[in-house]
């Protein structure tokens, strides 16, 4: 029984490997932007940030959909297990191949296919986290997952920014694809081990009964209470995630005035911050009553706003990083409330299916923050470039707006939820 208890933290482990070294790839590019010689690849100028920041929200889009549509099938067909497998040699290959896109449209249709390949990830991280931990201790498993986000983030930029400067911007693409492979595939071999049925229904014996319990898991998954609200929350949350990390080196190098190497480390340090908050979060939720967890979205999106409210009025330009290494700490206590709140209030049979929706529909929306902040970007550095990247800051305050009225909703139904039978 020991051996089983500990086998299932290896396999959490993993996915936290796997998570991180996807964040990798899915941000080279917010760096790639700032370096000429990739931007003239591809066709694009310096002063084009609406066009560069489409290049995150392809890969959003990719992703949001894939999450939707291909997270049950997933489920059903190919289970945890072959399909981590089957995504990581896909976006490893998709990532290796990317310098081989010598237009703007090419590479924007690779990033799509990265997002489509990575788009179950965490809809199958949390199948794999239902099936081994009860609702009242999955805090400290999806904290740990979670935590793979900002640390491949805080590893991505400074890595990413070695690779460009020691080598070309070429090398930083095949050198992720083959990570990908190289690290992930033998990782998911060695330790994702799921119970024998691992959805709650049966293995499909044709492509007819595949499909009929697609059908059925998704129908399933749509009565999973507080599904839309939930999301919309994720849709909030990621949007901050998405528009800050995406337009963070530009800012620090552009608006604040670091070279290249500062940039580096000083946009890995609130990656770093946000690492320590999900741990944080997650040994919160495993210690409050559950009806109080919506309470962390309450406290961490106030946090959020002020301290990005307050890097953009800062005269210095370290206080003005402080800030932002405060607001993502804030950010990261919120990060494991999110799968851990679906996996309470989902059956085990539709939880990849209902993340699906949850990460996917949040992900579609969120992944046009960065084309919107490079759209307010471009139009107020007209003025000047420090107020551009200023004004498009500012719009991850309404974010933040949106995640404090979404955690009030959802923290007042559960605690008339929880009053309910004492009062009957």
């Amino acid at each position: 029984m020991q051996d089983t208890r500990a086998l299932r933290w290896w396999g959490v482990v993993t996915l936290f490997v796997i998570v991180a070294i996807s964040y990798v790839d899915r941000i080279n590019i917010s760096v790639l932007i700032t370096d000429r010689d990739f931007l003239s690849h591809i066709g694009l100028t310096p002063d084009d940030r609406t066009r560069q920041g489409l290049l995150a929200t392809a890969f959003m889009v990719g992703y949001g959909v894939s999450s939707l549509v291909l997270t049950p099938f997933c489920a059903a067909l190919f289970g945890v297990r072959r399909s981590l497998i089957g995504g990581l040699m896909l976006w490893g290959v998709v990532t290796f191949l990317s310098p081989t896109m010598n237009s703007y449209g090419l590479l924007l249709a690779s990033r799509i296919l990265l997002g489509v390949s990575e788009g179950p990830l965490f809809s199958l991280a949390g199948s794999y986290i239902k099936a081994h931990f009860e609702s009242r201790e999955n805090g400290k498993p999806n904290s740990l997952v979670n935590m793979g986000t900002g640390l491949g983030l805080a590893v991505g930029y400074p890595f990413v920014g070695y690779l460009v400067a020691a080598h070309d911007w070429e090398t930083s693409f095949h050198v992720l694809g083959l990570v990908n492979v190289l690290l992930g595939i033998p990782l998911v071999l060695a330790f994702i081990h799921m119970p024998q049925v691992e959805t709650g229904l049966p293995k499909p014996r044709s492509l007819g009964e595949a499909v009929a319990q697609v059908g059925s898991i998704v129908r399933g998954a749509m009565h999973t209470r507080y599904l839309w609200l939930i999301t919309v929350l994720t849709a909030a949350f990621l949007s901050y995630l998405w528009g800050s990390s995406n337009w963070l080196p530009a800012y620090l190098k552009e608006s604040r005035g670091f070279s290249m190497r500062e940039m580096g480390w000083l946009a890995s340090l609130p990656q770093y911050a946000s690492v320590a908050a999900v741990f944080v979060g997650g040994m919160l939720i495993d210690r409050i009553q559950r009806r109080s967890v919506p309470l962390i979205f309450v406290f961490g999106s106030v946090g959020v706003a002020l301290s990005v409210w307050l890097a953009i009025h800062m005269e210095d330009r370290y206080a003005a990083a402080y800030c932002l290494i405060a607001a993502n700490f804030c950010w990261g206590l919120m990060s494991p409330a999110i799968p851990s709140t679906v996996q309470h209030c989902a059956r085990p049979e539709h939880i990849a299916s209902a993340y699906g929706v949850v990460n996917g529909a949040g992900s579609l929306v969120a992944g046009f923050m960065p084309a919107i902040m490079g759209a307010v970007i471009g139009a107020v550095s007209s003025r000047s470039p420090q107020a551009g990247f200023f004004a498009g800051f500012a719009a991850l305050i309404g974010t933040q707006a949106v995640v404090l009225a979404c955690g009030l909703v959802l923290w007042a139904r559960e605690r008339g939820a929880a009053a309910a039978p004492a009062g009957a």
